[in-house]
């Protein structure tokens, strides 16, 4: 071993010399010096010792100069006006307060140019990433120019096909496929998916869900109807819907805007919700427990998905390397009085008693 002399200096340890002493990444053991409650306890007990150990001694006056980081970022989303996206954003804000990251959030309101707009002052602004749900018209074009701008980018709730990036989703296909399995159960055999007129992956997943429930049965996996999603426009439908010769007796629908308009259009109608016609929503937002009789829903956990997301962008803001992540959440059927067995199924529960 060659012995130091007197005249040498000691070599001052850094941040990578701790992360390899802890067995932890870099940006991880970066975590830890900033006190980030992103890590977990026995990481940053394991990390803290690394730098006793070592004589790590934190310089901030020089991560400041390195950081030339604006402490922002962006979060472009389709539709503000549906409250699933106020939790959603209320999760992501949650987790981006903690590393005290000022958020900017914007709606495309499904326009493509909005969007596009959004993205390029975000790269102006020097906004540390972004986070995107891709309106209707998106292609891989958002995903090579993020790249390019070498800005960080999360694809969540939509996902481009054939692109790869991180992405904090959740499992629409299953859950559709859950609820519509339930109706069936109940004896429904005539069930409509009144989905969005908007194509993307929310929409296709959730037509797959219910198309694969219905085929299993050997029941229409065709029998969609597409409407804008608003209360006014599924509110407007429910007389059509009501009229029709076949008339379904159970109404599945894209998410509780829909059903919400629905659930008062069959009001206004004389239907009895949960009777005459079952319905069911997708994303169990509040108002879904507040009518009367209560929605049937698919809970989505929108806050958790939304602090995914979130966490999905600092890991890639701090670790532009790390593999690619895609973190799908599961859903959960919220069982309230809009859903009920058919008459068939009613007379012979009677007949057994």
């Amino acid at each position: 071993m060659t012995q130091a002399q007197p005249g040498d200096r000691m070599k001052r340890p850094t941040l990578l010399d701790v992360a390899e002493h802890a067995g932890v990444s870099r940006a991880t053991a970066s975590l830890v010096v900033r006190k980030s409650p992103l890590v977990s306890v026995k990481t940053r007990e394991r990390v803290e010792a690394a730098m006793a150990e070592l004589g790590y001694v934190y310089n901030a006056g020089a991560a400041r100069m390195r950081a030339a980081r604006s402490r922002t970022v962006g979060v472009v989303v389709p539709n503000l006006t549906n409250p699933f996206f106020a939790v959603l954003l209320a999760g992501m804000e949650a987790v981006f307060e903690t590393e005290g990251l000022a958020v900017i959030f914007a709606n495309s309101n499904e326009s493509l140019a909005k969007q596009t707009g959004f993205l390029t002052r975000m790269r102006e602004h020097g906004a540390d990433g972004v986070i995107v749900c891709p309106c209707e018209g998106t292609d891989h074009r958002l995903v090579d120019d993020t790249a390019r701008w070498d800005l960080p980018l999360v694809q969540a709730l939509r996902y481009l096909p054939e692109t790869v990036t991180d992405y904090a989703g959740i499992d629409y296909r299953e859950g559709m496929r859950d609820a519509t399995e339930r109706l069936i159960a109940l004896g429904h055999r005539r069930i409509l998916f009144v989905s969005g007129n908007r194509r993307h992956s929310a929409q296709l997943d959730r037509l797959e869900g219910f198309g694969a429930a219905m085929r299993a049965h050997d029941l229409d996996a065709g029998n969609v109807a597409e409407l804008p999603l608003t209360h006014a426009a599924a509110r407007q439908a429910a007389l059509a819907i009501a009229a029709a010769k076949d008339r379904p007796t159970a109404v599945i629908c894209f998410n509780d805007v829909v059903a919400l308009g629905l659930h008062r259009g069959f009001f206004d109608l004389g239907l009895r919700v949960g009777r005459d016609v079952s319905l069911v929503g997708f994303d169990n937002v509040a108002e879904a427990a507040l009518v009367v009789p209560g929605l049937a829903s698919v809970g989505t956990m929108p806050f958790e998905v939304g602090e995914n997301a979130a966490r999905l962008l600092l890991r890639r803001i701090g670790e532009p390397e790390a593999p690619v992540e895609r973190w799908v959440a599961a859903t959960e059927f919220v069982m309230r009085e809009s859903l009920g067995p058919t008459e068939p199924a009613l007379d012979r529960q009677s007949a057994l008693l």
